[in-house]
């Protein structure tokens, strides 16, 4: 199977959460950094989360994945639907041939009636989130000359019972009578269950039957293979796992046979138990996190101990672990360590694949959460320098601003219709860190970065507040 590196490139984001309007572009300008890493910052609630949610969203409708109906509460409340747009860059291995793909689709909450509810005598009503008015388009380019403009691949909104145009129809899933059936049942099938039309199951098995145009099939394998295995989403869900005293341990394998790649939570709150078939992959990822481990934080090594079996009912074993931390040949139990030195083992595996795979994106929310931030800018320095995968973060933490590029730098706004901006005409000998004050205070950028917060009335608040307590 032909390989392929799969980049964002661009995102657009409309309704969603508190953005009316955002627009990122992740390519760096400066040519001398290999990796491509894009830090957010902001005030509180000003949409740097967005962007990481909408990446999640992506991942899941790569996959193929229901969509929750936690995401239909993330619409904008002001509208009906939440519209998004990715531009993909997709380059083949060992050769000079560049697709690039624009996906854009739209997301809203409807109401159906359950018929077949069992609850009451009468009719439920429940709500779920479909995608809908999805358009895939692509160009093709090589040797930096165009090969194909860009065009539409596919195009399907809600009044079409298939999609258009009708000559990409017949080259993707045929020209029959039953071939437009099977099409139109996918749609339907895709709908109810709030799923992606283009990328179900459904569809992708029409595709990969019906289709004979191979530019065509790799667009489609390259970005389902890149939901599945390369594109890694570490939000505020596994932070709180990590409080849970639960290890969300970010994997990603591979040999000259398959890859395998996802999060496996290990128990850390005394014994755990985990399938005896994934033991080899979780030591084998435990070990490359020692590699590093020891050169982040002097002296400390984690080790996995397993204590026995356990038969279950299924009649599959499990085995009995237990993680501890193992700091200048004294152990102790991993849950007695900090937050932070958690965080960091949760996250250093897909950081070492951020730094040595292209074909790597990952997005992490609060990366600065429980680091030392001398040791933060350090490593996203590093990987900006030497890196070769993408890696997309927010923090609130100002070091990165002085050990990255202006490249690699998005802040946020206060205005809800253009909510990500970058800073223009930063010399060399500029300190980013100081000209991201000086915009909070003076406002020099065009946007407001910062609604103006008062000194003395949050005094007056807090003394006030305490007199109702008592």
């Amino acid at each position: 199977m032909e390989k392929y590196t799969v980049r964002v490139d661009e995102i657009v984001i409309k309704n969603f959460k508190n953005v009316e309007y955002g627009m990122i572009d992740f390519k760096n300008s400066n040519s001398k950094i290999k990796a491509s890493v894009l830090g957010i910052y902001g005030q509180n609630g000003s949409g740097k989360t967005t962007v990481i949610d909408s990446l999640k969203l992506l991942k899941l409708i790569l996959m193929g994945s229901s969509i929750p109906l936690s995401f239909a509460d993330c619409i904008n409340v002001d509208c009906d639907s939440s519209t998004f747009m990715f531009k993909f860059r997709i380059e083949k291995t060992n050769s000079n041939e560049i697709t690039y793909c624009i996906y854009s689709f739209s997301l809203k909450k409807i109401k159906y009636t359950n018929l077949n509810s069992q609850i009451s005598d009468q009719n439920q009503t429940n709500e779920k989130v479909i995608i809908f008015d999805e358009k895939l388009s692509y160009s093709l380019t090589k040797d930096d000359n165009i090969i194909e403009k860009m065009q539409v691949l596919i195009d399907s909104d809600e009044k079409n019972m298939t999609f258009e145009p009708r000559t990409k129809l017949k080259e993707l899933v045929g020209n029959s009578v039953d071939d437009n059936t099977n099409v139109i049942v996918a749609k339907k099938i895709a709908s109810s269950t709030s799923k992606s039309f283009i990328f179900s199951r459904e569809m992708l098995t029409i595709f990969r039957e019906k289709c004979k145009n191979k530019l065509y099939l790799s667009i489609f394998e390259s970005l389902v293979n890149y939901g599945h295995l390369n594109l890694f989403i570490f939000d505020n869900t596994s932070n709180a796992i990590i409080s849970l005293d639960t290890l969300p341990l970010s994997l990603r394998l591979h040999n000259d046979k398959e890859e395998s790649s996802g999060i496996i939570p290990l128990p850390i709150n005394g014994n755990g138990l985990i399938n005896k078939d994934l033991l080899k992959f979780v030591k084998l990822g435990i070990d490359n996190i020692n590699i590093v481990l020891c050169e982040l934080v002097p002296g400390l090594k984690i080790d996995l101990r397993v204590t026995g079996e356990q038969l279950e009912s299924d009649g599959s074993v499990n085995s009995i672990i237990h993680l501890v931390s193992n700091k200048n040949d004294k152990a102790i139990p991993l849950r007695y360590e900090s937050e932070g030195i958690k965080k960091i083992i949760a996250i250093l595996n897909l950081l070492i694949n951020v730094y040595n795979n292209s074909s790597i994106t990952v997005c992490i929310d609060e990366l600065d959460s429980g680091i030392f931030e001398y040791l933060l800018g350090e490593i996203l320095s590093i990987i900006c320098q030497k890196g070769k995968g993408q890696l997309i973060f927010t923090s609130h933490n100002l070091r990165p601003l002085e050990t990255l590029d202006k490249s690699c730098i998005v802040f946020t706004t206060t205005n809800p219709k253009n909510r990500y901006v970058r800073f223009t005409n930063v010399k060399r000998t500029n300190n980013l860190r100081d000209l991201y004050y000086r915009n909070i205070i003076l406002g020099e950028n065009g946007e407001y970065l910062y609604e103006k917060t008062n000194n003395h009335q949050i005094a007056y608040a807090l003394r006030e507040a305490g007199e109702n307590n008592g």
